[in-house]
């Protein structure tokens, strides 16, 4: 039997139980499961029944988000190029920001160019050959009309950012030695043509964020060595500090599997916390970590978990929106446990940072947003397929009203209602 703590095996049945249904249980967690079973009283007791919290299925993010990318897609559609150039630019170097966080320049960069991506998409889905005119038509036509802005630098960025997209259409996201030939060629080619198309461009100069990341976007289609894409990101960073994507970005890449080793991820984490520290205090190297240590058992296994837990009050402490707490709560509560169970090592860091959803939820949580918690039940991973957005959020709103109840067990076995409230939750005897 495993020689696991009371705590730990009541952190693993909180963690695991809602997705057993789901995704099944590896080994590891079956045993776990056996050695301490869920009260089947506590699992008659729907979540809907005993709490009451605020659910936003269209949270202000949400409708930024999507006002945005309809402007682009829009201005795209009519070939209103100027003005997309215009907005574009004039987002980037406002640092414009939707009320989660997300780039307005990016947004609309990703509207201008969707109808292209999505169609390449589509046809490599129906089966189209390599050389297939659905497969090729909406990328030149985006070439097509860069060449009368040539020296415009943000229309050549959402023509790079659309090959960079339809580069990992081409590649999937398994791993690069299981690609079919004729994917690692496209996927190279599109890469190669982003690089080509911002070579011209010198993001610093410009004081461009969307220019520096998309440079640091295309780094993972070429081969780069750990301190050119470190200087990469370091100068995305300056440029941008306040956006924790590119923090993010930077630890996924700093992975063996891409352009680093676990050493450099390490480096790299230390050296953002300590120049970003006077924004985010230590969650500079939370964030370095944050996907890194979802989606890589040996980073998770070295992470300094202390140095973690830091950084999350901190950046709790700089940016407390319901957004980031349903960010970071689902993210400890959910994501994390997608990897539990395959590696020993990386286990007890897990557990331990899975217990920040405790104070997460009690003492910040006050509105639930649903797609956030779906996304995390997929790794936060931007290339999932979503077949239906509302079948989404409604098993986001389940896995998350499930995850809370769980966290809330002792007060609703002794009888009481959690209501959430901006003061903190509530309990009353039912």
């Amino acid at each position: 039997m495993l020689n696991l703590s009371r705590q730990a095996r009541d952190t693993i049945s909180r963690m695991v139980n809602p997705f057993k249904s789901r995704f099944g249980l590896p080994q590891k967690e079956q045993m776990v499961a056996r050695a301490h079973p869920v009260d089947t009283t506590f699992s008659r007791i729907r979540p809907e029944d005993c709490l009451s919290i605020p659910v936003m299925d269209q949270g202000a993010d949400d409708i930024a988000c999507r006002d945005a990318q309809a402007r682009g897609q829009y201005l795209a559609r009519q070939e209103r190029w100027d003005e997309l150039s215009a907005e574009i630019e004039a987002a980037d170097k406002g640092r414009d920001k939707t009320p989660g966080g997300m780039p307005v320049s990016d947004l609309l960069a990703y509207g201008a160019r969707a109808d292209v991506v999505n169609a390449v998409e589509h046809a490599l889905g129906e089966g189209h050959t390599a050389d297939s005119r659905p497969l090729i038509d909406g990328i030149m036509a985006l070439e097509a009309v860069r060449m009368p802005y040539r020296n415009d630098p943000y229309i050549a960025g959402v023509v790079a950012l659309a090959h960079i997209d339809i580069g990992w259409v081409w590649r999937g996201t398994g791993w690069e030695n299981t690609l079919p030939p004729v994917n690692r060629q496209r996927w190279s080619a599109h890469f190669d043509r982003a690089a080509a198309l911002l070579a011209p461009f010198n993001s610093t100069q410009l004081s461009s964020p969307f220019l520096a990341a998309t440079s640091c976007a295309m780094l993972q289609g070429n081969c780069t060595d750990a301190i050119t894409v470190a200087n990469d990101y370091e100068r995305l960073i300056n440029l941008d500090p306040t956006d924790s994507r590119h923090f993010r970005a930077l630890g996924n890449h700093m992975l063996p599997r891409w352009s680093g080793t676990y050493a450099a991820l390490e480096l790299e984490a230390r050296r953002t916390a300590s120049r970003t520290e006077s924004i985010w205090g230590a969650g500079g190297y939370t964030w370095v970590y944050f996907d890194a240590i979802s989606n890589d058992e040996q980073a998770c296994a070295q992470v300094d978990v202390e140095f973690f837990l830091d950084g999350l009050h901190d950046i709790v402490e700089t940016r407390p929106t319901q957004e980031m707490i349903n960010l970071l709560a689902s993210y400890c509560s959910v994501a994390l446990s997608n990897g539990l169970g395959l590696c020993e090592q990386a286990d007890l860091p897990r557990l331990q940072i899975a217990e920040a959803a405790d104070w997460l939820v009690r003492d910040h949580l006050y509105e639930l947003h649903p797609l956030i918690w779906a996304h995390a039940a997929d790794g936060f991973d931007n290339n999932a397929r979503i077949t239906s957005a509302s079948r989404f959020a409604a098993r986001g709103r389940a896995d998350a009203l499930q995850i809370i109840a769980d966290l809330f067990r002792e007060e609703i076995d002794r009888g009481h209602k959690v209501t959430f409230t901006a003061e903190g939750p509530q309990l009353t005897h039912v």
